[in-house]
């Protein structure tokens, strides 16, 4: 199963890295979500990749489960919820992407929210 595409969360080497990989491995994270670069997701659902690490080594193989593209305004407290950062509200989520992407989010932008299970640790 070397052959999986990448799932890379945050970047490589960072905290926020090594954070988000320990949630997903630990089951509290079941979501995340980046800028979408067209209006169709690049996720499909059913589609299996190598959960990266701290230092890009494979951890895990998770699977997309549902993968949309919806405009910020979107996106619920459930979903920022299920991305394990421990956001309380929609706005927390917002002000922690608009942190990551360098850049405002608007309720207009569009974002890629997709959801997924992990199938294999290890």
């Amino acid at each position: 199963m070397s052959d999986l595409p990448p799932f890379e969360l945050g970047y490589a080497r960072t905290e926020l890295r090594r954070r988000l990989v320990e949630a997903v491995l630990a089951g509290s994270q079941t979501a995340t979500a980046g800028l979408a670069e067209s209006n169709q997701p690049e996720d499909k659902p059913g589609e299996r990749y190598a959960l990266l690490g701290y230092d890009d080594e494979r951890v895990g193989v998770v699977e997309v489960t549902e993968a949309r593209v919806v405009p910020a305004s979107d996106i619920d407290e459930q979903f920022a919820r299920d991305e394990g950062e421990g956001f309380e509200s929609v706005e927390d989520w917002r002000i922690a992407h608009e942190r990551f992407f360098e850049r405002p989010i608007e309720p207009d932008t569009p974002i890629e929210a997709v959801r997924f299970r992990l199938v294999e640790d290890g």
